[in-house]
């Protein structure tokens, strides 16, 4: 009998090491990652700065509690501040916890303004996590399947449509916030148009409501900024990130400013592991690592060059639909599902992954290097040339 519950399916691969944008499993195999852990492992696999950090933590201190000041916290807040132009940080493990604290922290930023009942506005087609709350806040019906009631407060408009949410506010007078990816990853990597966050913003302005940007998938330089909303030269009030944070170590990070920054006080939010010292310290040494020696901006060009390169090489092929995305977030839509390209990527030795049914999802590694780059985008376009 298995001991592990069913909540994977069947899993047919064994994975047990990794290097760089490569990982092998227990038969010797080896894969090109182009899935990073999804979006998570940025720096690639056994990179030798999160290794180093990791091990010094270790032999030092792994954990103490949030009642004490922890200087690897503040170290990581201080950078991330500095990075995103905020001013607060709360640390968890994970990205639906950070997604939860920014719920929370706009439902209490309600209460503070007198509103009774506050209401989020969140998007069709989105993905925020999987507790009760951010489960509440995905408009993805399969997710939230069978786990009715699900929480009230939120108030769901389509994605890439600001005329939705000034609507909204016609009809809604209790909505205190706006709660949306950047670029939906889970959904079918979909980039709305250039000015959509700018336009969210300017709403969210003329209502006095928080604009809360869920960046787990988009943050920490995936998308060749070391945030998304930072190719629209916005400002959010909230932000959340995780993933590519701790390169595999579990780490999510609620940043605020101005009034959100100050709305949690002592009582008000918690966690018994979040930002300890381990995982601060793969934090800093990620960050650092990204700024200092250029993977950011190595992200951008590839992922302009893959864009091409599929752009190119899939010309004229009838059954993709789009090409879309933005730096190392790339989706290929095609005309029908697709999920069975997975078992077949393996077979060409490319770990894939497919979203919204029909969308091959590739979130490579920033430190792939040309050849290995080339070689993914070979084993792709065959892949649905012969599909």
């Amino acid at each position: 009998m298995d001991t592990l519950m069913n909540t994977y399916g069947a899993r047919t691969l064994t994975l047990v090491r990794g290097e760089g944008s490569r990982v092998w499993d227990d038969q010797g195999n080896s894969y090109i990652d182009a899935i990073s852990g999804i979006a998570v492992c940025g720096l690639g696999h056994s990179h030798p700065a999160v290794t180093r950090a990791l091990g010094e933590q270790a032999g030092t201190l792994l954990h103490v509690s949030n009642l004490y000041n922890i200087p690897q916290q503040r170290r990581l807040a201080d950078l991330l501040c500095e990075q995103a132009g905020m001013e607060r940080v709360f640390f968890s493990n994970s990205g639906a916890e950070a997604n939860e604290a920014a719920i929370k922290l706009a439902r209490k930023y309600g209460a503070a303004k007198g509103v009774s009942k506050p209401a989020i506005i969140v998007m069709e087609n989105s993905f925020h996590g999987r507790t009760m709350a951010t489960l509440s806040a995905t408009g993805n019906k399969k997710a939230q399947e069978g786990f009715a009631p699900l929480l009230d407060g939120f108030v769901r408009v389509p994605y890439n449509d600001p005329e939705a949410l000034r609507a909204a506010a016609a009809e809604h007078k209790n909505i205190v916030a706006v709660l949306v990816e950047p670029i939906q990853g889970e959904g079918g990597v979909r980039v709305p148009a250039p000015g959509y966050l700018n336009q969210l913003r300017e709403i969210c302005d003329q209502n006095d409501w928080l604009l809360m940007l869920d960046e787990i998938q988009t943050g920490n330089g995936r998308t060749g900024r070391y945030f998304a909303f930072q190719h629209n030269g916005i400002q959010p009030d909230v932000l959340t990130t995780a993933k590519g944070l701790g390169n595999g170590v579990p780490i999510g990070a609620c940043l605020a400013r101005g009034e959100a920054g100050d709305i949690f006080q002592p009582g008000s939010h918690g966690s018994t592991f979040g930002g300890n010292p381990l995982a601060c310290s793969a934090g800093i040494a990620v960050v650092e690592t990204l700024l200092n020696e250029g993977w950011i901006e190595r992200a951008a060009q590839l992922g302009n060059w893959l864009a091409r390169e599929f752009q190119s090489r899939l010309e004229g092929e009838a059954k993709v639909v789009n090409i879309r995305g933005k730096g190392l977030m790339i989706g290929i839509e095609l005309d029908r599902p697709c999920a069975e390209l997975i078992a077949q990527a393996r077979e060409r030795e490319l770990l894939i992954n497919v979203t919204a049914g029909n969308t091959i999802r590739l979130l490579p590694p920033f430190i792939l290097s040309d050849a290995e780059a080339e070689e993914l985008v070979t084993g792709v376009v065959e892949l649905i040339r012969a599909f």
